[in-house]
Order: structure tokens, then C-alpha cells, then sequence
């Protein structure tokens, strides 16, 4: 999977129509241990956690 930013530890990535286990547009995100997935469209957690001083 690309990662398409990288700042203070956490890894964006993004695969290209990637929509068979996830059928809305969405980014994977990685913090240490916390791996979440979320919406692009609202920012909503479709999967995982992230810890809560980094969503922000």
C-alpha cells in the first residue's frame, strides 16, 4: 500500500480502488501500536482505533 504522507509518526496510505472490504473512499492510518481505517467523505472510523490525542 502507498503511503501517501508521513508527519509525527503517523503513516497515511491509500490503495487505489481498493472497495472489497470497504465500499467507501477511505485511508489507512498508522500510529505506533493503532491502525485504523477512515471515510474520506466524513472522517468516521470505518475500522480499528486511533488513539484519541491524534484524531484531531
Amino acid at each position: 500500500m502507498p503511503i501517501i504522507s508521513q508527519f509525527y509518526g503517523i503513516i497515511i496510505r491509500m490503495y487505489f480502488k481498493d472497495t472489497q472490504q470497504h465500499y467507501l473512499e477511505h485511508i489507512h492510518v498508522q500510529y505506533n501500536e493503532y491502525d485504523a481505517v477512515y471515510s474520506i467523505r466524513n472522517s468516521e472510523i470505518l475500522e480499528g482505533k486511533m488513539h484519541k490525542s491524534n484524531i484531531n
